[in-house]
Protein backbone atom coordinates (compact mmCIF):
# COMPACT_ATOMS: atom_id res chain seq x y z
CA UNK A 1 0.00 0.00 0.00
CA UNK A 2 1.21 3.51 -0.82
CA UNK A 3 -0.17 6.47 1.13
CA UNK A 4 0.69 10.16 1.03
CA UNK A 5 -0.36 13.52 -0.31
CA UNK A 6 -0.55 14.15 -4.04
CA UNK A 7 2.56 15.38 -5.78
CA UNK A 8 5.08 13.36 -3.75
CA UNK A 9 5.90 10.91 -6.55
CA UNK A 10 3.95 7.86 -5.32
CA UNK A 11 2.70 6.77 -8.75
CA UNK A 12 6.08 7.45 -10.37
CA UNK A 13 7.89 5.40 -7.73
CA UNK A 14 5.48 2.46 -8.15
CA UNK A 15 5.94 2.59 -11.93
CA UNK A 16 9.73 2.70 -11.39
CA UNK A 17 9.66 -0.26 -8.97
CA UNK A 18 7.64 -2.50 -11.28
CA UNK A 19 8.78 -1.08 -14.65
CA UNK A 20 5.21 -0.60 -15.78
CA UNK A 21 2.57 2.10 -16.17
CA UNK A 22 -0.16 1.33 -13.67
CA UNK A 23 -2.02 4.58 -14.20
CA UNK A 24 -2.10 5.37 -17.96
CA UNK A 25 -5.48 7.12 -17.84
CA UNK A 26 -5.48 8.59 -14.35
CA UNK A 27 -7.31 11.92 -14.08
CA UNK A 28 -5.49 14.55 -12.04
CA UNK A 29 -8.11 16.75 -10.32
CA UNK A 30 -7.83 20.52 -10.35
CA UNK A 31 -8.13 22.75 -7.28
CA UNK A 32 -11.94 23.02 -7.47
CA UNK A 33 -12.35 19.23 -7.65
CA UNK A 34 -10.09 18.71 -4.65
CA UNK A 35 -12.39 20.69 -2.35
CA UNK A 36 -14.82 17.81 -1.85
CA UNK A 37 -12.57 14.96 -2.93
CA UNK A 38 -12.60 11.71 -0.97
CA UNK A 39 -9.99 8.98 -0.71
CA UNK A 40 -10.20 6.20 -3.29
CA UNK A 41 -8.76 2.71 -2.98
CA UNK A 42 -7.19 1.32 -6.18
CA UNK A 43 -5.63 -2.16 -6.21
CA UNK A 44 -3.42 -3.51 -9.03
CA UNK A 45 -1.50 -6.78 -9.35
CA UNK A 46 2.12 -6.52 -10.57
CA UNK A 47 5.36 -8.52 -10.65
CA UNK A 48 8.81 -7.47 -9.47
CA UNK A 49 12.03 -9.36 -10.20
CA UNK A 50 15.43 -9.03 -8.52
CA UNK A 51 18.36 -11.39 -9.17
CA UNK A 52 16.09 -14.04 -10.60
CA UNK A 53 13.58 -13.85 -7.74
CA UNK A 54 10.06 -13.09 -8.96
CA UNK A 55 7.55 -11.57 -6.58
CA UNK A 56 3.87 -11.12 -7.35
CA UNK A 57 2.39 -8.22 -5.44
CA UNK A 58 -0.90 -6.36 -5.14
CA UNK A 59 -0.26 -2.61 -5.05
CA UNK A 60 -2.94 -0.56 -3.29
CA UNK A 61 -2.90 3.15 -4.09
CA UNK A 62 -4.87 5.79 -2.19
CA UNK A 63 -5.44 8.80 -4.51
CA UNK A 64 -7.09 11.75 -2.80
CA UNK A 65 -5.37 11.29 0.58
CA UNK A 66 -4.82 14.69 2.19
CA UNK A 67 -6.04 16.59 -0.90
CA UNK A 68 -9.30 18.00 0.41
CA UNK A 69 -9.51 21.12 2.58
CA UNK A 70 -10.58 19.03 5.57
CA UNK A 71 -8.49 15.89 6.05
CA UNK A 72 -10.53 14.55 8.95
CA UNK A 73 -12.24 11.81 6.92
CA UNK A 74 -9.34 10.67 4.72
CA UNK A 75 -7.97 8.09 7.19
CA UNK A 76 -11.16 6.06 7.79
CA UNK A 77 -11.49 4.63 4.23
CA UNK A 78 -7.93 3.28 4.43
CA UNK A 79 -8.51 1.77 7.88
CA UNK A 80 -11.77 0.23 6.64
CA UNK A 81 -9.97 -1.34 3.67
CA UNK A 82 -7.28 -2.85 5.94
CA UNK A 83 -9.94 -4.26 8.28
CA UNK A 84 -11.95 -5.63 5.35
CA UNK A 85 -8.96 -7.65 4.17
CA UNK A 86 -8.42 -9.03 7.68
CA UNK A 87 -12.12 -9.84 7.96
CA UNK A 88 -12.10 -11.67 4.62
CA UNK A 89 -9.03 -13.68 5.65
CA UNK A 90 -10.63 -14.52 9.01
CA UNK A 91 -13.78 -15.81 7.28
CA UNK A 92 -11.72 -17.91 4.85
CA UNK A 93 -9.62 -19.25 7.72
CA UNK A 94 -12.77 -20.23 9.60
CA UNK A 95 -14.16 -22.14 6.60
CA UNK A 96 -13.77 -25.79 5.70
CA UNK A 97 -11.32 -25.31 2.83
CA UNK A 98 -8.30 -23.59 4.39
CA UNK A 99 -5.60 -24.91 2.06
CA UNK A 100 -5.98 -22.32 -0.69
CA UNK A 101 -6.73 -19.06 1.11
CA UNK A 102 -6.20 -15.96 -1.01
CA UNK A 103 -4.16 -13.57 1.13
CA UNK A 104 -5.03 -9.96 0.28
CA UNK A 105 -3.99 -8.52 3.63
CA UNK A 106 -1.86 -5.36 3.57
CA UNK A 107 1.66 -6.49 4.50
CA UNK A 108 3.49 -3.22 3.99
CA UNK A 109 2.59 0.48 3.79
CA UNK A 110 4.94 2.98 2.14
CA UNK A 111 4.02 6.28 3.78
CA UNK A 112 5.31 9.25 1.76
CA UNK A 113 6.61 12.28 3.64
CA UNK A 114 6.96 15.64 1.91
CA UNK A 115 10.59 16.76 1.39
CA UNK A 116 9.59 20.42 1.37
CA UNK A 117 8.27 20.50 4.93
CA UNK A 118 10.14 20.58 8.22
CA UNK A 119 9.43 16.99 9.16
CA UNK A 120 6.07 15.31 9.70
CA UNK A 121 2.80 17.21 9.37
CA UNK A 122 -0.08 16.70 11.86
CA UNK A 123 -1.89 14.54 9.25
CA UNK A 124 1.21 12.31 8.90
CA UNK A 125 1.41 11.73 12.63
CA UNK A 126 -2.36 11.20 12.96
CA UNK A 127 -2.45 8.61 10.16
CA UNK A 128 0.55 6.61 11.42
CA UNK A 129 -0.73 6.74 14.99
CA UNK A 130 -4.09 5.26 13.92
CA UNK A 131 -2.75 2.45 11.72
CA UNK A 132 0.64 1.47 13.18
CA UNK A 133 -0.97 -1.35 15.17
CA UNK A 134 -2.68 -2.65 11.99
CA UNK A 135 0.07 -2.64 9.32
CA UNK A 136 3.84 -2.43 8.82
CA UNK A 137 4.66 1.22 8.12
CA UNK A 138 7.77 2.07 6.08
CA UNK A 139 8.33 5.86 5.91
CA UNK A 140 9.58 7.22 2.58
CA UNK A 141 10.86 10.68 1.67
CA UNK A 142 9.41 11.38 -1.79
CA UNK A 143 11.17 13.45 -4.46
CA UNK A 144 14.38 13.55 -2.43
CA UNK A 145 16.26 15.13 -5.35
CA UNK A 146 14.82 18.42 -4.07
CA UNK A 147 17.25 18.21 -1.15
CA UNK A 148 21.01 18.09 -0.70
CA UNK A 149 22.59 15.08 1.03
CA UNK A 150 23.05 17.13 4.20
CA UNK A 151 19.39 18.20 4.16
CA UNK A 152 18.29 14.58 3.60
CA UNK A 153 20.24 13.37 6.65
CA UNK A 154 18.79 16.20 8.76
CA UNK A 155 15.22 15.48 7.61
CA UNK A 156 15.61 11.74 8.21
CA UNK A 157 16.75 12.39 11.77
CA UNK A 158 13.86 14.83 12.34
CA UNK A 159 11.25 12.36 11.01
CA UNK A 160 12.57 9.50 13.17
CA UNK A 161 12.61 11.74 16.25
CA UNK A 162 9.00 12.79 15.64
CA UNK A 163 7.95 9.16 15.15
CA UNK A 164 9.57 8.19 18.46
CA UNK A 165 8.02 11.17 20.27
CA UNK A 166 4.55 10.22 18.98
CA UNK A 167 5.00 6.60 20.14
CA UNK A 168 4.53 5.26 16.61
CA UNK A 169 5.85 1.77 15.85
CA UNK A 170 7.20 1.63 12.29
CA UNK A 171 8.51 -1.55 10.66
CA UNK A 172 11.95 -2.44 12.03
CA UNK A 173 14.14 -4.75 10.00
CA UNK A 174 15.04 -7.92 11.95
CA UNK A 175 18.58 -8.51 13.18
CA UNK A 176 20.73 -10.99 11.30
CA UNK A 177 21.64 -14.38 12.78
CA UNK A 178 25.26 -15.00 13.72
CA UNK A 179 25.68 -17.60 10.97
CA UNK A 180 24.48 -15.25 8.22
CA UNK A 181 26.76 -14.25 5.37
CA UNK A 182 28.88 -11.14 6.04
CA UNK A 183 27.66 -9.48 2.85
CA UNK A 184 24.04 -9.97 3.93
CA UNK A 185 24.83 -8.55 7.38
CA UNK A 186 26.39 -5.48 5.79
CA UNK A 187 23.43 -5.08 3.45
CA UNK A 188 20.98 -5.36 6.34
CA UNK A 189 22.93 -2.74 8.30
CA UNK A 190 22.80 -0.33 5.34
CA UNK A 191 19.04 -0.87 4.93
CA UNK A 192 18.44 -0.12 8.62
CA UNK A 193 20.49 3.07 8.43
CA UNK A 194 18.62 4.21 5.30
CA UNK A 195 15.18 4.39 7.00
CA UNK A 196 13.26 6.53 6.13
CA UNK A 197 14.19 5.81 2.51
CA UNK A 198 14.90 8.94 0.44
CA UNK A 199 13.75 8.02 -3.07
CA UNK A 200 13.52 9.39 -6.59
CA UNK A 201 11.31 7.77 -9.21
CA UNK A 202 11.52 7.89 -13.00
CA UNK A 203 10.71 5.63 -15.96
CA UNK A 204 12.61 7.82 -18.42
CA UNK A 205 15.80 6.39 -19.97
CA UNK A 206 18.71 8.85 -20.24
CA UNK A 207 22.13 8.24 -21.74
CA UNK A 208 24.96 8.84 -19.25
CA UNK A 209 28.57 8.14 -20.26
CA UNK A 210 27.41 5.94 -23.11
CA UNK A 211 25.06 3.93 -20.89
CA UNK A 212 21.25 4.05 -20.71
CA UNK A 213 20.02 4.67 -17.17
CA UNK A 214 16.68 5.56 -15.62
CA UNK A 215 16.82 9.01 -14.17
CA UNK A 216 15.78 12.65 -14.17
CA UNK A 217 17.53 15.19 -16.38
CA UNK A 218 18.26 18.65 -14.95
CA UNK A 219 20.29 21.58 -16.33
CA UNK A 220 23.06 20.76 -13.85
CA UNK A 221 23.14 17.01 -14.46
CA UNK A 222 21.30 13.70 -14.13
CA UNK A 223 19.83 12.08 -11.01
CA UNK A 224 20.15 8.33 -11.51
CA UNK A 225 17.30 6.39 -9.91
CA UNK A 226 19.33 3.20 -9.44
CA UNK A 227 22.53 4.89 -8.23
CA UNK A 228 22.91 4.34 -4.45
CA UNK A 229 24.91 7.55 -4.19
CA UNK A 230 21.96 9.56 -5.57
CA UNK A 231 19.01 8.06 -3.65
CA UNK A 232 17.75 5.01 -1.70
CA UNK A 233 15.64 3.52 -4.51
CA UNK A 234 17.76 0.35 -4.77
CA UNK A 235 17.72 -0.05 -0.98
CA UNK A 236 13.93 0.27 -0.86
CA UNK A 237 13.49 -2.33 -3.62
CA UNK A 238 16.01 -4.66 -1.93
CA UNK A 239 14.20 -4.31 1.40
CA UNK A 240 10.86 -5.12 -0.22
CA UNK A 241 12.19 -8.29 -1.86
CA UNK A 242 14.56 -9.66 0.81
CA UNK A 243 12.24 -8.94 3.75
CA UNK A 244 8.86 -9.75 2.19
CA UNK A 245 8.70 -13.01 4.13
CA UNK A 246 9.32 -11.15 7.40
CA UNK A 247 6.72 -8.51 6.50
CA UNK A 248 4.18 -11.28 5.93
CA UNK A 249 5.08 -13.02 9.20
CA UNK A 250 4.83 -9.81 11.25
CA UNK A 251 1.47 -9.09 9.61
CA UNK A 252 0.15 -12.59 10.38
CA UNK A 253 1.66 -13.11 13.84
CA UNK A 254 1.19 -9.60 15.22
CA UNK A 255 -1.26 -7.35 13.37
CA UNK A 256 -3.68 -10.03 12.16
CA UNK A 257 -3.65 -11.83 15.52
CA UNK A 258 -4.47 -8.51 17.25
CA UNK A 259 -7.40 -8.02 14.88
CA UNK A 260 -8.52 -11.63 15.31
CA UNK A 261 -8.32 -11.50 19.12
CA UNK A 262 -10.26 -8.22 19.17
CA UNK A 263 -12.90 -9.64 16.82
CA UNK A 264 -13.30 -12.84 18.84
CA UNK A 265 -13.49 -10.88 22.08
CA UNK A 266 -16.33 -8.77 20.68
CA UNK A 267 -18.25 -11.74 19.27
CA UNK A 268 -17.70 -13.77 22.44
CA UNK A 269 -19.51 -11.33 24.75
CA UNK A 270 -23.09 -11.81 25.95
CA UNK A 271 -25.49 -8.87 25.61
CA UNK A 272 -25.87 -8.50 29.37
CA UNK A 273 -22.90 -9.67 31.33
CA UNK A 274 -20.09 -9.02 28.86
CA UNK A 275 -18.60 -12.43 29.72
CA UNK A 276 -16.74 -14.36 27.03
CA UNK A 277 -18.76 -17.20 25.53
CA UNK A 278 -18.16 -20.66 26.94
CA UNK A 279 -16.56 -23.50 25.05
CA UNK A 280 -20.03 -24.99 24.52
CA UNK A 281 -20.60 -22.78 21.48
CA UNK A 282 -17.21 -23.70 20.05
CA UNK A 283 -17.93 -27.40 20.60
CA UNK A 284 -21.27 -26.95 18.84
CA UNK A 285 -19.56 -25.38 15.80
CA UNK A 286 -17.03 -28.22 15.69
CA UNK A 287 -19.81 -30.78 15.98
CA UNK A 288 -21.73 -29.16 13.11
CA UNK A 289 -18.62 -29.27 10.95
CA UNK A 290 -18.05 -32.94 11.81
CA UNK A 291 -21.65 -33.77 10.83
CA UNK A 292 -21.17 -31.94 7.53
CA UNK A 293 -17.94 -33.82 6.85
CA UNK A 294 -19.62 -37.18 7.63
CA UNK A 295 -22.40 -36.39 5.17
CA UNK A 296 -19.85 -35.61 2.49
CA UNK A 297 -17.95 -38.84 3.23
CA UNK A 298 -21.19 -40.86 3.04
CA UNK A 299 -22.04 -39.30 -0.32
CA UNK A 300 -18.56 -40.16 -1.63
CA UNK A 301 -18.89 -43.73 -0.37
CA UNK A 302 -22.24 -44.14 -2.14
CA UNK A 303 -20.83 -42.76 -5.37
CA UNK A 304 -17.84 -45.13 -5.19
CA UNK A 305 -20.13 -48.08 -4.48
CA UNK A 306 -22.34 -47.21 -7.47
CA UNK A 307 -19.28 -46.92 -9.76
CA UNK A 308 -17.95 -50.29 -8.57
CA UNK A 309 -21.34 -52.00 -9.08
CA UNK A 310 -21.38 -50.77 -12.69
Amino acid sequence: MVVGESGLGKSTLINSLFLTDLYPERHIPDASEKIGQTVKIEASTVEIEERGVKLRLTVVDTPGFGDSISSQNCIEPIMDYIDQQYERYLQDESGLNRRHILDNRVHCCFYFVSPSGHGLKPLDIEFMRKVHHKINIVPVLGKSDMLTMTEIKKLKRKVLDQIDEAGIQIYRLPDCDDDEDEDFKQQNKQLKEAIPFAVVGSTQLIEVRGKKVRGRLYPWGVVEVENPEHCDFIKLRTMLITHMQDLQEVTHDLHYENFRAEKLAKSGKTPTGGVRASTVEKDKLLADKEVELKKMQEMLSKMQAQMQSK
